[in-house]
């Protein structure tokens, strides 16, 4: 079991550094984020269900599963288009450091869904979070419209982490990716016909967007999708919401090398941003003590 758990961990932690380098892409792909989502969940849905007719993976699932799946496909196609929308009215960093609130909220909250006591170092170490991120946005108020959103965006995919974390008991991680993908791409295509988007220009993609998206859809949602849902057998909520502040480590990293987003960034927004990868890196010590207990 604790082998699981390691292995599950590890793991994980290669699937964060992908969703470090999805921000990337969404800086690099000149589409609105609504379209560009929409691209995202349709490759990967197309992918998936290919997957599932040739394995002949079983896709039946109870109504209560069915509706539970509906609610976390449109929750994670709202994550994404907010977190897209972040990413181009401010930056990569700042919006991949808000996210790390998700482990601040995340501890509130599992302890009340998943009727277990609350842990006091959880709770220390999502305050450090929120400290840090409180610097990152004194230092950065100039990206207010981005900042918002990506709280929307936080928000969202706390909720949606939460109840992936009861669904994966039900069902397993290709069926449960299926559903949620392909009800987030119907709940984007319904938006894009009821707004009018859909026209010629929406389908003429350039050739760098092209394969940006490509790696976007095959790499950075259907297979890391997958993986990420497929973890919670072994890792809980918070677990892997703590290591997705990694994201903003390997995101922001890769930002000032290729983006060289570094010339916008102060001094407090380092310093919040050290604050946060301490957690990270404290989170790690605590648990590997706890287990060796």
């Amino acid at each position: 079991m604790q082998k699981n758990k390691l292995k599950s961990l590890i793991h994980f932690h290669f699937i964060v550094f992908i969703f470090g380098f999805t921000a990337i892409l969404g800086s690099l792909i000149s589409i609105d984020s609504l379209s560009l989502v929409w691209y995202r969940m349709s490759i990967a849905s197309v992918i998936l269900i290919t997957i599932a007719l040739i394995m002949r993976i079983n896709l039946k699932v109870k109504k209560d599963i069915f509706f539970q799946m509906l609610i976390a496909g449109i929750l994670i196609s709202l994550h994404w288009v907010t977190f897209f929308k972040a990413i181009k009215v401010s930056n990569v960093s700042i919006t991949l450091s808000v996210l790390s609130l998700g482990a601040f909220i995340t501890s509130f909250l599992e302890p009340l869904i998943y009727r277990r006591k609350i842990i006091k170092y959880e709770i220390f170490l999502g305050t450090l979070v929120f400290i840090g991120t409180f610097l990152i946005f004194q230092s950065q108020m100039h990206y207010f419209e981005g900042i918002v959103y990506a709280l929307i965006s936080v928000l969202l995919s706390v909720l949606f982490a939460l109840i992936n974390g009861k669904l994966i008991e039900k069902s397993s991680a290709i069926v449960i990716s299926i559903y949620e993908l392909f009800a987030g791409f119907i709940f984007i295509t319904i938006t894009l016909l009821i707004s009018d988007q859909f026209d010629l220009n929406f389908f003429n993609l350039n050739d760098l967007d092209f394969l940006w998206i490509l790696i976007l859809g095959v790499f950075c949602t259907a297979y890391a999708y997958v993986v990420s849902v497929n973890v919670l057998k072994h890792l809980t909520p918070y677990s892997t919401m703590i290591s997705i502040n990694m994201e903003p480590v390997y995101g922001i990293i890769m930002a000032i090398i290729f983006l060289d987003e570094n010339k916008t960034l102060s001094h407090s927004f380092y310093i919040g941003f050290l604050l946060i990868f301490f957690s990270i890196f404290l989170n790690g010590i605590i648990k590997l003590k706890n287990k060796k207990q």
